[in-house]
């Protein structure tokens, strides 16, 4: 273990100097699209979820954090944490940069309960080649904290160097034990710049030893896997990765990078068998970085990062930049993962009305809330008694005509969300795949201040992308477009979720 026992910098004076660029946001703050129902920093800017677990009673979630701006900066760890999973609290920022191999970002790891009872955290200690940016690439080397009350910790320094000076990528350690033994997979840049994920083991969780190349992408232009994910479920084994360079093919990989998974086999020891095909996470304008984690009662649980990758991205005008989604529940369905809110969340539920069922004629139209910060709408179609070519929600409709449109589009037999009507942001649509055949649709959309989550068939495909309504009250609106005859829409209710920040009320 490669310890570097002095410090650059005084770590709590970095923490206290973080804080107060945090605190300076929050203080002014604009809430027009900061979220109520979605875990964000109280000001500047967050990407990955980090170190995901449940520690001596509470789930906890930590982000990465640029304290002093709302775009990417030097890399910090804040901290959210809840006995529910429903209401959270903020924590004291966990880590900032105070060492060598960490000062130009504590970047992005994973957290495990160590077996004598102390939190572990394994991240990324992240430096500039050329102490500037990134134009000469990375140092990078996998870091190691420790903590008794899951809040404070004590960095151990770096315990994975990394082992080829040619490798310009080597970060996000995600780490489990594996019987007796300790794993650690993280994503590498090889140096002919191919995108791998490589395994170590460790029995003490100090010293650490190369297993292997756990996967290879197959992709040559895909040149690195970041904040890669290994886990069992049901009797298979997901890997899950962020690929970085991967080109858009029809409807798939659309946005800038695109996080995704393959489920297969694996025996400690030996290879991990690929099964299935490359299948995205989230087909929305907004995801990246997803991590799991395991709760007490044994469900695999995924908070993915709402990433704004295109300009213009309006909120960090406001005081703040990032989200993560919903944590959801995940689970096998076949060939890939079904991914659904939380049962928790329902909770959050108030003020429920039901409007179905309801029949709509051609281009028809019906106003079903006049204002609604947040939403939680559940609507099943029949498809097979509907003539129209799409039929779906304008949702954050204001006054001046911007709205988001979530529907069920006939042509092309798949779910959208189109942004095309929007003042604010980025605009553009995104497509889920729907099979026709079974007759039905099932969508549950839970919409919040700046955001909008569609979980298509009980989340057999999923799609996030923010969404920035413009001035006045945000209406949501039932309507239907074309087609032979009329929308039959068997259900119809809306609710409206309380916020999940603790002692705020609304």
């Amino acid at each position: 273990m490669n310890i570097e026992s002095m410090p650059t910098y005084d770590q709590s004076e970095q923490l206290a100097k973080a804080t107060a660029g945090v605190a300076a946001f929050a203080a002014k703050r604009n809430d027009r699209w900061y979220p109520l129902d979605h875990i964000a920093s109280d000001g500047g800017w967050i990407n990955d979820p980090n170190g995901l677990c449940y520690f001596k009673g509470r789930y906890h979630a930590f982000y990465q954090l640029h304290p002093y701006g709302t775009q990417w900066g030097p890399m910090h760890w804040g901290h959210v944490s809840s006995a529910d999973l429903v209401t959270w609290r903020r924590e004291p920022l966990a880590m900032a940069p105070s060492f060598e191999a960490e000062k130009d970002g504590v970047f992005s790891g994973s957290a495990v309960v160590s077996d004598d009872g102390k939190l572990v955290i394994y991240y990324t200690g992240h430096r500039w080649r050329n102490g500037v940016n990134e134009d000469e690439g990375n140092l990078q080397e996998q870091c190691m904290a420790v903590s008794d009350d899951g809040v404070h910790f004590e960095k151990k320094g770096v315990v994975v160097p990394c082992p080829d000076d040619r490798i310009l990528h080597f970060r996000d350690p995600k780490v489990w034990k594996q019987g007796d033994e300790w794993r650690m997979v993280f994503g590498v840049s090889t140096p002919e710049h191919k995108g791998e994920i490589w395994m170590y083991r460790s029995d003490d969780m100090v010293n650490w030893t190369f297993d292997r190349p756990i996967y290879r992408h197959p992709d040559p232009d895909v040149f690195m896997l970041e904040c890669p994910d290994m886990f069992p479920l049901g009797d298979k084994w997901v890997i899950c990765y962020s690929a970085m360079g991967l080109e858009p093919k029809g409807f798939q990989a659309r946005n800038h990078n695109n996080a995704g998974y393959v489920i297969g086999s694996w025996e400690p020891g030996g290879d991990f068998h690929q099964e299935t095909d490359f299948h995205l996470w989230d087909d929305g304008h907004n995801y990246y970085a997803p991590q799991t984690f395991q709760a007490p009662d044994g469900r695999r649980l995924v908070f993915g990062w709402m990433a704004p990758f295109t300009q213009p991205i309006p909120m960090e005008d406001d005081g703040w930049c990032g989200q993560f989604t919903l944590p959801r529940e995940v689970t096998l369905a076949e060939d890939h993962l079904r991914t659904r809110p939380i049962r928790e969340f329902a909770e959050l539920d108030k003020d429920k009305r039901d409007f179905g069922p309801i029949e709509l004629g051609v281009n028809e139209s019906r106003d079903l809330v006049s204002d609604a910060l947040t939403a939680d709408i559940q609507m099943d179609i029949d498809l097979s008694s509907s003539q129209a070519e799409r039929i779906g929600l304008e949702l954050h409709r204001t006054p001046n005509g911007d709205h988001t449109l979530v529907c069920y589009d006939d042509q092309l037999e798949r779910v959208v969300i189109d942004r095309h009507c929007n003042t604010y942001g980025d605009r553009g649509y995104r497509t889920a795949p729907v099979d026709k055949s079974a007759g039905s649709l099932k969508l549950r959309i839970i919409v919040d201040r700046g955001s909008i989550e569609v979980y298509v068939n009980d989340g057999l495909e999923v799609m996030s992308s923010y969404s920035f309504p413009a001035d006045g009250p945000r209406a949501i609106r039932l309507i239907t477009e074309s087609g032979e005859g009329k929308a039959m829409i068997t259900s119809l209710s809306i609710a409206t979720p309380d916020t999940i920040w603790e002692g705020t009320g609304r």
